[in-house]
């Protein structure tokens, strides 16, 4: 797959960005969320979400879920470098 965020935005600038969010938010996570290129579902209003620590990947999800407004018959995957998160 193909993302968007990483092809258009060079490893050095990508890697300054995220020292810095963790010097600027020790107790936070930068998370970057793109739809599948070949996905039917809406962008997100946002690609950058910066998570607490303290938050699990399911209550993630429901966020997620909720901010794209995700109909309960509709389903969300998460991949991580390339894998699939059950």
């Amino acid at each position: 797959m193909r993302w968007e965020f990483k092809t258009n935005n060079p490893y050095e600038s990508r890697r300054a960005e995220g020292e810095r969010i963790r010097r600027e938010y020790p107790d936070r996570c930068a998370v970057i969320v793109e739809r599948a290129p070949n996905s039917r579902i809406s962008d997100l209003p946002s690609k950058k979400y910066l998570v607490p620590n303290d938050v699990t990947v399911g209550q993630f999800y429901f966020l997620i879920r909720k901010r794209i407004q995700l109909r309960p018959e509709d389903a969300l995957f998460f991949f991580v470098n390339n894998n699939f998160i059950v």
